[in-house]
């Protein structure tokens, strides 16, 4: 009894438990996600003004009623040409150390989602008419107007961006509607909100035209005694832009190769299966596209892709014959 009467011993107890709570279920964990999530090779860093129009989006309350998450669902494939990835978010950091405007990837869809606008309406001009008065662009619109983010001037000043706003929303506004720094940094943010491709092509390595790398490559042919292509040249072509020269993959987007049980197991059919017809990985990664089927792979190419795969990066896998992912890409195809 003597313990709960002892007012510091239970307020240091409390704190002790608050403490470690907070460390092992928020920020070991967040700091964990973070280090493990890298940014999209083809993805931008916001420069000075769309940094500022992020400020001006939450200090306005955008994230009440629009999202910047698109699901791995039917209904949001509107909203952007994939689902969204770890990778997507892995550029967001603290404004500061007192403010975390981290992913603003919102909880409801009052408005329409914003993670592809930038594509889906990168015209500067309707997006100031849409801030101004969303009405004026889209009749049915729930919004509210933001006409505190612009101001009327009687004639133009040089750098000034007028607005053109239609007689019967003008509300009696006899001069200039001109946009704001505030207004200009907003529409900059939104035009910034463009997926990133996750297939872009990248430039091959010089690596890949090394005279010593593929006489590698054709002892490993050699020893199979096959007439197969090169397999580092097919990985660099079909499989290099995702999961890196180095077969390390990218963190939050495509999984490592380098290591992968998949690589090396035993289990032929599910690999040229994963080749052939892609692969959802959703808790983690990037949904894989049907690489072999899109690039239209020979047995022997993808046969040359998994022997490269399972002697590359210390990997050591067994190796394949032609013949082998013949039979397996004619069973998944009932082809006889």
């Amino acid at each position: 009894m003597e313990y709960f009467n002892n007012h510091k011993k239970l307020f240091l107890t409390a704190l002790f438990l608050f403490v470690g709570l907070t460390l092992l279920v928020a920020i070991i964990p967040a700091n964990k996600n973070q280090n493990n999530n890298q940014p999209l090779p083809q993805s931008k860093e916001l420069s000075a003004d769309e940094m500022q129009g992020k400020l001006v989006y939450i200090a306005n309350g955008c994230v009440a009623c629009h999202t910047q998450q698109v699901r791995n669902i039917e209904m949001d494939k509107v909203w952007g040409e994939r689902p969204g990835i770890p990778a997507d978010y892995a550029r967001v950091k603290r404004t500061d150390l007192w403010r975390n405007t981290a992913t603003l990837m919102g909880t409801e869809r009052t408005g329409p989602d914003l993670t592809n606008i930038g594509k889906r309406q990168p015209s500067e001009a309707w997006n100031l008419l849409h801030l101004y008065q969303p009405r004026a662009v889209v009749d049915e619109s729930v919004m509210p107007a933001y006409p505190w983010l612009f101001v009327v001037k009687s004639k133009l000043e040089p750098g000034d961006v007028e607005v053109v706003v239609p007689d019967k929303f003008r509300k009696n506004v006899t001069g200039k509607i001109v946009a704001s720094k505030e207004a200009l940094q907003l529409v900059a943010y939104l035009q910034s909100l463009v997926q990133t491709d996750l297939y872009a092509a990248q430039k091959s390595p010089e690596f890949l035209y090394s005279d010593a790398e593929d006489a590698e490559q054709a002892e490993i042919n050699d020893s199979l005694a096959s007439s197969l292509p090169n397999g580092r040249r097919l990985y660099a072509a079909n499989c290099q832009s995702c999961h890196q020269s180095n077969g390390e993959g990218l963190p939050g987007a495509f999984p490592p190769l380098k290591g992968s049980p998949i690589v090396d197991s035993d289990n032929l059919e599910m690999y040229v299966q994963i080749i052939m017809e892609g692969y959802d990985a959703r808790e983690e990664y990037a949904v894989m596209n049907a690489v072999g089927r899109d690039n239209n792979l020979s047995p022997a190419e993808v046969a040359a892709i998994i022997n490269f795969e399972r002697s590359s990066w210390g990997n050591n896998g067994n190796m394949v014959t032609k013949e082998e992912v013949e039979k397996l890409i004619n069973e998944l195809y009932n082809l006889q």
